[in-house]
């Protein structure tokens, strides 16, 4: 039994659709796993921003409400 032309084109579109899927699926699985290895492995140190009675409080700034940053 030998493949025509037409089919051996079908069977090779074929593939080539279910290896980009694979491909596409590997890389959404990969970019997943790199935001969830950032996101647990960062601890970002304290922010630094306006305390209550630092002379730049009156300006209109934010400041955190209760920080858990150790005061100065």
């Amino acid at each position: 039994m030998t493949d025509t032309p037409a089919r051996q084109a079908r069977i090779q579109r074929k593939a080539a659709v279910w290896i980009a899927i694979g491909l596409g699926l590997l890389f959404l699985v990969a970019a997943n796993g790199h935001l969830v290895y950032v996101a647990v492995m960062s601890q970002p140190a304290c922010v630094d921003h306006v305390r209550q009675g630092d002379p730049d409080s009156a300006q209109n700034r934010f400041r955190a409400a209760k920080s858990a940053c150790s005061p100065r």
